[in-house]
């Protein structure tokens, strides 16, 4: 079975998918953190390609960033200075070549995420 990443982005606090939301994968060797790829949430809340697919997937460490404040700021909910979520990264641990979901649910003032299926 080969890895593979893919994430579902929900706004709790509209009852909807997180459209347009941008999404970037880094993966984090020791101290280094390096960039693979961006993209956005398409009108499911998802992304239209897997994030890691199967010919790209190696066991490590990696982090999702959600790019929240900008999705907040698109979707008029009104702003405070400075947001209290702008940017949420997500460090996890992919140990087993296996399908790893990492949802986010989101709201203007908290979020939680974790490992689907």
């Amino acid at each position: 079975m080969a890895g593979y990443l893919t994430t579902h982005v929900l706004d709790t606090a509209r009852g909807c998918p997180a459209s347009g939301l941008k999404i970037e994968l880094f993966r984090i060797d020791g101290d280094n953190r390096t960039h693979l790829k961006t993209l956005t949430t398409n009108d499911d809340g998802r992304t239209d390609e897997q994030i890691l697919p199967a010919d790209a997937f190696e066991i490590g460490t990696y982090e999702l960033v959600f790019h929240a404040g900008s999705y907040l700021d698109a979707t008029n909910v009104p702003p405070e200075a400075p947001r209290f979520l702008d940017v949420i990264p997500l460090r996890f641990g992919m140990s087993e070549a296996s399908h790893y979901h990492v949802p986010l649910l989101l709201s203007p003032f908290g979020y939680s995420t974790y490992r689907g299926s």
